[in-house]
């Protein structure tokens, strides 16, 4: 059994009681600790995490056609030990998801997850506003055991509206993840645009994603921007 925990907000600590297994990020391995000898390995996924080789390199397909692919690594854990994951000092934020729960994340934000969730790249059509492109990787709560880490650039926010039922608006190149209570509770693309967009006079917020009351969801947004997007202008 795996438990995840924090360290200084930048590092990411999984207990491993017994035997187990963990998918991180290459190379996010930092330390690990042990009785006796040294009783977990690594190994790099060819395709991916799926059971079986077809849906694995199905999956693998998916994720480098939508540019959702990430190097991902399996850590073998035959025994009780501690180990330490990290990715360039960035913040470290756990999320334990119930069965059936769904995560959306961009794919270079996800730290590690175990092996009780389903990890899967689908379409959301969201290409024209963010450099991501048009699909966002996905992660589902299979069993009891679903923890997933996620990476933030700074410490993150954290948008509810389950309560308030107000509309929530980001920035797609500061989103990191969305969970809903319904499904994958995906968010509308918006446009702001007007003349001044076609003369280079424009805000640099021409487009955001938007989630209207009807739909409860947690946004989890970090305090930096990617670079990319459309700019829509004529110099």
């Amino acid at each position: 059994m795996l438990t995840f925990e924090t360290i200084n907000e930048l590092t990411l600590k999984v207990t491993c009681t017994g035997n187990d297994v963990l998918f991180t990020k290459a190379g996010s391995f930092i330390a690990g600790e042990n009785p006796g000898g040294k009783n977990y390995k690594f190994e790099k996924l060819l395709l991916g995490p799926q059971g079986n080789i077809a849906q694995a390199a199905l999956g693998s397909i998916m994720r480098r056609v939508t540019k959702e692919n990430i190097p991902l690594m399996k850590v073998t854990m035959m025994g009780d030990s501690v180990t330490y994951y990290a990715d360039y000092s960035q913040h470290v934020v756990i999320y334990k998801l119930a069965i059936g729960e769904i995560v959306s994340v961009e794919s270079e934000n996800i730290l590690a997850f175990t092996q009780d969730c389903k990890y899967s790249v689908r379409f959301i059509g969201c290409g024209v506003v963010s450099q991501k492109g048009l699909a966002t990787s996905t992660l589902t709560g299979t069993g009891n055991n679903a923890y997933v880490a996620i990476l933030t650039n700074g410490n993150p926010i954290v948008l509810n509206n389950e309560r308030s039922r107000d509309n929530i608006c980001v920035d797609p190149d500061a989103v990191i993840c969305w969970m809903g209570q319904s499904g994958y509770c995906d968010p509308q693309i918006r446009a702001d645009l007007s003349w001044k967009n076609f003369i280079g006079q424009a805000s640099g917020e021409s487009y955001y994603f938007e989630w209207s009351g009807s739909q409860p969801v947690s946004v989890v947004v970090q305090p930096s921007e990617r670079r990319g997007g459309i700019q829509v202008s004529i110099d």
